[in-house]
This record gives structure tokens, sequence and C-alpha cells, in this order.
């Protein structure tokens, strides 16, 4: 049986996925104000224990969380305006003058134009003269950051003073880092550097207190970190001989996934590898680092692409899809040997779902790592099909779809006919609510942990979607409306969490 080290699937609990781009709220984009303590109130009213979000870094082209600027700068689009105000970096009327954005998607382009001019006058008023009350915090943090955030705010900087180009397309002695040139750029940017280093305190100071407010009824969160980072990053600048790059930095191999579920070209994700070896001799000091910075945001991380670790699909740079690739061994035991050894244990879900081998399994089980089952793989007609409940062990934690999938609704609606009559029939259902006959039977099982995206809690269609794997623009927009969480809802998820024991203590 596979069981979490360090307590992580102790309790059974239920909880829901709902990135914070998807609150709800009046500047565009959700955000870590009142709607998200709105949020947590929801939740626990529902008698949720989880709170899972997607990766929370700045999102670069495609506006993709798992493509970020950055694997340790939060996001500043989700800074509260509101709480701005309250800080008196911003004024009522300044905010109130903004133009209305949608409500029901994220424009990430015109929430971009609208507010990133005003966060970067907040910023400059916060390094004019900021609260008294805030001034030990902000030296605190930039101590407990130094590792990685004078390196972002340069990049972002230098990105800026250069159109918002690609680090590639910066002069060859910025691509390269020479000290010259850096120490330069320092000095002729510091004011935008001082900028995105205060956007990044002002992140983080929101979203520790709403990591608070979490705590204080109950939830837990659950981060999530993408195994690899996008080239075009501050991670990669920094440090390109921890990557498979030639000598003008360009991938010389890049990551994907062969032909599977989601793809049957398989998936040409484009992120350079990782030099593992590189890596190692270091005792992977960038991955622990990385690691413990998400620790301190959420209280579990899901892993992506946990099978990278035992071997990940290499795809030649030159190639045209992730078809020309190869397997290629991962890091494997000795790399989580030293995360836990650095960390005191291993606080992770592993995401093992794809193309799943017995070596994989045996590398998630010698760590005691829970792993994912997803209903929506459930229903090819074979009672022995590892995703239907009845083959669960506790250890894992079942959804009912992840960001990638399509909804409940649409998956149903889309499927071919033999797999929707299996799932009627395995579900004793007329299909009227398909997707909450899918979280009873997420939540009724044995599975520790049942997490729902928030879309099939409210029935939606495929609309809702959250992402579509290899399509490249139109993902990651979806916003909760501020009415669709309503009492309800709270009191029908309260009641399926009470009936199933998966409330506090199981009460």
């Amino acid at each position: 049986m596979a069981e979490a080290a360090g307590g992580v699937l102790q309790e059974r609990w239920g909880g829901v996925l709902l990135h914070p781009t998807s609150l709800p709220g009046g500047h565009g984009i959700g955000d870590l104000g009142p709607a998200a303590w709105k949020w947590l109130d929801w939740l626990a009213a529902a008698g949720c224990r989880l709170w899972q979000v997607l990766p929370l870094g700045p999102t670069g082209y495609g506006d993709s969380p798992y493509q970020g600027l950055s694997a340790f700068a939060g996001n500043p689009l989700f800074i509260s305006l509101d709480l701005l105000v309250e800080e008196r970096l911003l004024t009522a009327e300044e905010v109130a003058a903004l133009p209305a954005l949608p409500e029901g998607c994220v424009d990430y382009g015109q929430v971009q134009r609208v507010k990133l001019p005003v966060l970067r006058l907040a910023a400059r008023r916060f390094l004019e003269g900021r609260p008294p009350h805030l001034e030990e915090p902000y030296g605190e943090f930039g101590d407990r950051a130094a590792g990685w955030l004078e390196d972002f705010a340069l990049f972002m900087a230098l990105k800026e003073a250069h159109g918002g180009r690609a680090w590639l397309e910066w002069p060859q002695d910025l691509r390269r880092r020479a000290p010259e040139a850096l120490a330069e750029a320092r000095r002729a940017l510091a004011g935008e550097v001082a900028v995105h280093r205060a956007l990044q305190f002002l992140f983080f100071l929101q979203w520790s207190r709403l990591k608070d407010r979490a705590r204080e009824r109950g939830i837990t969160l659950i981060g999530d970190v993408p195994i690899f980072v996008a080239h075009d990053s501050a991670d990669v600048w920094a440090h390109p001989e921890w990557f498979h790059l030639d000598a003008d930095g360009r991938p010389t191999v890049v990551a994907g996934v062969p032909p599977d579920y989601f793809s049957e070209d398989g998936q040409r994700w484009g992120n350079p590898l990782y030099r593992w070896e590189a890596l190692a001799t270091e005792g992977y000091r960038w991955w622990v680092e990385r690691l413990r910075w998400t620790m301190e945001m959420v209280d579990v991380v899901r892993l992506d692409h946990f099978r990278g670790f035992q071997a990940y699909w290499e795809v030649p740079a030159s190639a045209p899809s992730a078809r020309e690739g190869r397997w290629a061994p991962g890091p494997g035991a000795p790399f989580l040997v030293a995360l836990r050894e650095a960390l005191g244990g291993l606080p992770f879900i592993a995401e093992d779902l794809g193309v799943i081998t017995p070596e994989v399994t045996a590398l998630r089980e010698a760590f005691g790592l829970p792993g994912m089952k997803v209903l929506q793989f459930a229903f090819d007609g074979e009672a022995d099909n590892p995703y239907l409940p009845h083959n669960y062990e506790p250890g894992y934690v079942v959804y009912t779809g992840t960001h990638d999938n399509d909804t409940a609704r649409g998956w149903f609606d889309r499927a071919p006919e033999p797999t929707r009559a299996f799932c009627l029939r395995y579900l004793a259902s007329d299909g009227r609510e398909i997707a909450w006959d899918l979280v009873r039977a997420a939540w009724s099982s044995v599975a520790r942990w049942a997490v729902a995206p928030m879309q099939d809690l409210l029935g939606l269609g495929s609309e809702a979607r959250m992402n579509v794997p290899s399509r490249l623009q139109g993902n990651w927009r979806w916003r909760l409306l501020p009415d669709q969480a309503d009492e309800d809802l709270a009191a029908r998820l309260a009641e399926v969490n009470h009936l199933y024991g998966r409330t506090a203590n199981g009460r």
C-alpha cells in the first residue's frame, strides 16, 4: 500500500481545485483579496479541508502557469488592489477609475494593460515611503529570498528594457551574463529592479496572510511545482550551466511526452532539460531551495510529471513534434533522498499520470508518495481498470478531473457511447447530474483525499474547461462568477463530505 511520508494523507479529506485566476472579482482576474477570503469561508462552510491551486508564478507566452518566468517568484497580477488601498499605497479613487474588465473570463492582455501600471504605482509609493509596520517584514523578505530575488528582479527589468523580448534576443554580453554588463544594467535599471523587488514583497505579503486565514479555517493548501521551467525564465538565464543549452543559450533537447491519452502526436512542451549530473554535484541545491520556498507558501506540493524523475521524454530541439523523442534516465532515488534529507520529509503528491511503468511506481512507493487517480480515465469497460474506485488503495488522491481534462460534464457529453454506457452502469446513474455522480464516487472511495475542480461542482460543460494540452492560446481563462459559490452549493458539498467522513476528524 502506498502511504505518504510525513503523514500527508492521515485523514479522509475532501477539497476543491480552483486556481486564483478563477476567483471572482472586479479587476479582470482573481486576486488574493476579499474574494479569496470569502472563498476560504465557502470552503469551510462546505466542510472542505483542501484547496488545490496551480503554480503561482508569473506567466509568459500563452499565459500558462506551467511556463512561468520564474520557479520562485509570485505572479504580481494576483496582488489585490483593494488590499493596496487598505495599505494606503493606492487610493480608492484610483482603483475606481480603472476601466471595467470582463468578469466571466480572464483576458490576460487587457489585465496586464490595466492592472500592471497601477501595481507599479503602488510599488513606487511603497519604495518612497513604506508603512512603518512593513519595514521589518520587507527586510526579512529580502533576506529569505536572496537566493533568487535579485536575479529575477534584474531579469524582469532587462526584459522590459528590451520590449518584452526573450533573453535570447538580448545583446550577447547580457545573454552570457558578462559581469561588467550586469553591473551596468543594475546601475542603469536600479529603479525598475527595485519596483520588481517590491512587487514580489507585496505578493508574498498578501499570500502569507491568505495562508494564515486558511490555517485558521482548518484548510490545507496544495500547491503545484512543474518539473520543468520555461526557457525564457530568470532561472535558465541565471543558471545556464544546469540546462542542456548550446553556446548561444539555445536548448539542444527539450521536454515533452510521447503520444498518449491527451494527444496522438504527443506533446512537445519545449522546456529545456536539466543537466541532472551537474545538479547532483551540488546536492540538487537549486531544487532543494525551490521546494523549500514553495513550502513556505503551501502545505503540500503536487510534483508535476513525477514520472520524469525516473525517466523523461527527450525531444531534439530541431524536431517538429514529440514523436521523435526518446526516454532518458531521470535523477531517480538519489534525488528524492537529497530532498528528504534537506527538507526533513517529502510532503508531496506524485502526479503519476501518463505512461507509467513499473519502475515509476516502484520509485513512488519506495518513498511513500501518494499517487493520483482520475475518474475520467476509469470507464473503458474493464473491471480491473486501476482508475475505477473499487481498485483503489487509501494512499491516493482521487480527482474527478484535473486542469488538463475537460470538465466532467464536457467529458461525458463527448465520450464514446461504450464509455458513456459503462460509466452510467458503474455509477447507477441516469446521467442527468453526471458530475455529481462522479463526485460521490470519488468521495465514497477509500482514497484518503478527494478533490474536484470547481467546474465539476457547478456541473459546467466544455465551455468552462481550464486547459487543452498542446493548444497554445485560449487556455487558463475560466472564472467563477460571484453568485456561483452560494450557500446551497456549500450545503450540498458539506453533506457529501459528512456522508463519506471527509470533514474534520471524519465528522
